[in-house]
This record gives C-alpha cells, sequence and structure tokens, in this order.
C-alpha cells in the first residue's frame, strides 16, 4: 500500500514524514525544499503479531508494511505547471490514497504561503489543481466514449454518468463527492481521477490543542464539516507530537502520549484509518521459522489470500486450516486449540476474516 502526503508549503507535511519514517526528509522553512519525493516504508503496528512472536519466538517477524511518499508542497497554478506542477500530480496519480496535512496551528515563526490560517482555503487550493488536472483526463473519456457511441449506443449511458461527473468538477466538488451506484462507482474507477482516491485530512494541530482539547481549536471543525462532505476520514494529529516521540523508547513513548491524554501516537491511528479507508484486513501465518502479517482486501477468499503467499499456494490450494486470534490466545497453543476442535478446515469459498491464523495446504 503506498500512501501519498500532500499539503501546501509550511503545513508541517515534511515534519510528519520524518517522524512516521525517521528518513529525514529535509524540512526547512521555505517551499519547494522536498523536490524529490521521499519514500519511506514504515511497519504496521499490530499487538496480534507481538503477542504471536511472545508464542513462538520465531527466527524471523515480519509486520505488513505501509510505503509513505511524501509528495512536495503543491501551489496554485500547479495543473498548468506552475512550481513543480507536473512532476506533483504524477506522484499522487501513483498512490493507493491521498494524506492531505492541513494547517490548523498558529505560529508566527513558521510562515504561512498565504499570510494566515484558513484550512477551506488551504484544501480547496490543492483540490482545485487535481479538479483542473482530472477535468483534462475526463475530457479524454468522454471524447473516446462518444466516438464509441456511434458504434454502439449500450456506451450512452456511460456517457451520461460521465457528464454528471464533469458537471461536479465543474462546479469545484471532487469525483469522491459525487453520490453513485455500485455500477457506476465501478465505472469511475477505471476513470484514472485524482480527485476520486480516498483521502484522510490529517488536522495538523500544536501539543496546546491537544493539552486543552482538540474541539477547541475552530480550524479542527472546519476541517472536519468539509471531510464531512466529502466522504473523506479526518485524523486529528501534531507532526511536532510525532517528531518528538520518533525517537523514544516504548516506555517512554507510552508515558508521553499518557501525559496528552493520548493512548495511541498518530502514525498508529493514521494506518488504522487508511486500512478501514481502503477496506484492507491482515490475516496471520506463524510458526517456528517465522511470524508474518499479509495485508489483503476485505472479502478475499482463501486460494487469494494464499495466493499473496505464493503463487502455487493459489493454484494448487486444497485447503486453509484457521483459527481466530483471540480463540488461539484463550487456548494458549495452538495443539491445545486443535484439542479443543478449534482449528477449522475451510474451502475454497471461504472469505478470510481479520487476525486470521492460517495454515494453508496446497499441491502443484
Amino acid at each position: 500500500m503506498k500512501l501519498g502526503i500532500v499539503g501546501l508549503p509550511n503545513v508541517g507535511k515534511s515534519t510528519l514524514f520524518n517522524a512516521i519514517t525517521n528518513a529525514g526528509a529535509q524540512s526547512a522553512n521555505y517551499p519547494f525544499c522536498t523536490i524529490e519525493p521521499n519514500v519511506g516504508v514504515v511497519a504496521v503496528p499490530d499487538k496480534r503479531l507481538d503477542k504471536l512472536r511472545e508464542m513462538y519466538e520465531p527466527e524471523k517477524f515480519t509486520p505488513a508494511t505501509i510505503e509513505f511518499v511524501d509528495i512536495a508542497g503543491l501551489v496554485k497554478g500547479a495543473s498548468k505547471g506552475e512550481g513543480l506542477g507536473n512532476k506533483f500530480l504524477s506522484n499522487i496519480r501513483e498512490v493507493d490514497a491521498i494524506v492531505h496535512v492541513v494547517r490548523c496551528f498558529v505560529n508566527d515563526d513558521i510562515v504561512h504561503v498565504d499570510g494566515s490560517i484558513d484550512p477551506r482555503r488551504d484544501i480547496e487550493t490543492i483540490d482545485l489543481e487535481l479538479i483542473l488536472s482530472d477535468l483534462e483526463v475526463l475530457d479524454r473519456r468522454i471524447d473516446k466514449t462518444k466516438k464509441m457511441i456511434k458504434a454502439d449506443k449500450k456506451y450512452q449511458t456511460e456517457l451520461e454518468f460521465l457528464e454528471r461527473v464533469r458537471e461536479a468538477l465543474e462546479a469545484g466538488k471532487s469525483a469522491r463527492s459525487v453520490e453513485c451506484t455500485e455500477e457506476e462507482a465501478e465505472l469511475l474507477s477505471t476513470v484514472s481521477l485524482l480527485t476520486n482516491k480516498p483521502i484522510i485530512f490529517a488536522a495538523n494541530m500544536s501539543e496546546d490543542d491537544f493539552k486543552d482539547g482538540i474541539d477547541q481549536n475552530p480550524s479542527f471543525k472546519i476541517v472536519k464539516e468539509f471531510a464531512e462532505q466529502e466522504h473523506a476520514a479526518v485524523l486529528p494529529l501534531c507532526a511536532e507530537i510525532e517528531a518528538e516521540i520518533s525517537g523514544m523508547d516504548l516506555e517512554e513513548k507510552s508515558l508521553f502520549l499518557a501525559d496528552m491524554g493520548l493512548t495511541e501516537s498518530g502514525l498508529d491511528r493514521l494506518i488504522t484509518a487508511c486500512y478501514s479507508l481502503l477496506g484492507l484486513i491482515s490475516f496471520l501465518t506463524a510458526g517456528k521459522p517465522e511470524v508474518r502479517a499479509w495485508t489483503i482486501q476485505k472479502g478475499t477468499k482463501a486460494p487469494q489470500a494464499a495466493g499473496k503467499i505464493h503463487t502455487d499456494f493459489e493454484r494448487g490450494f486444497i485447503r486453509a486450516e484457521v483459527i481466530g486470534f483471540e480463540e488461539l490466545m484463550e487456548c494458549g497453543t495452538m495443539a491445545a486449540a486443535k484439542e479443543k476442535g478449534l482449528v477449522r478446515s475451510e474451502g475454497k469459498e471461504y472469505v478470510m476474516q481479520d487476525g486470521d491464523i492460517v495454515l494453508f495446504r496446497f499441491n502443484v
């Protein structure tokens, strides 16, 4: 999974990226210091996997990973190539979801590119550039569909829907805000539109906001309202806090977060939100050689999940021996779980569940 972190210059985007990946992107108080997109790979935190490590003491421990891409600050005119526009837009096109960092903190030492704090204006500045880019892509698709109608009238329905999406874009709305049926949503996914990508608004606030209560921050309220209209998720965080805790050990981090009234870091909450947004779950494999998490789409059947490990597993799939994580923990060992008959034998139609611990049987 690849997540693109976007935002205007000086909103705390690279500070957040540095904190969550420790990749040390150059973070300076002027636009375009992050010119090449920085890429960092982070482990997905999963307490279930940690418990399995304690149980099996494996030779190898492999958590699921997420790739974060720090995409340099977009500015007005990016869709026409202003600043480093074309490059930014092509980088955004390659990611699975967008994390849009929105500045909700006040700090006179950090200059805002537009001179004042206005989260709605900031969101709309970036949205406009993405919308303008989408209009070009959509116009090409509409032209192609019109030509296809001449040969086959069945494309008329497609054309009508695409023109409805175009109207929304022209009105300054994103493609994801368009109400559509399942069929229309599937059609929309075949058009590579930036504003149809799943998005999380990361509301970057100050430490004081977390101490005083985030709902007291008027900018955060604005971001929440906007996210609701956009069918988007919103996540309050503080890039400065994330930067502080990124170098701490586990105990220090827990104490620091507890002082702030938090139970999880912003990174952990961000990853959980991204999994939910993209409809992802994890299944687990466990044994002495390796304990590992595998990321799949919700609704994936057992043979396709097996194929994540190796194509031979899918091709020669016989069955999956499955137990839920909680059931295994209650039994204490896999042997005890088998004695109680809790390890199930599932066939090709079994839909994988989050936290399933699986052994695939196959024959090639």
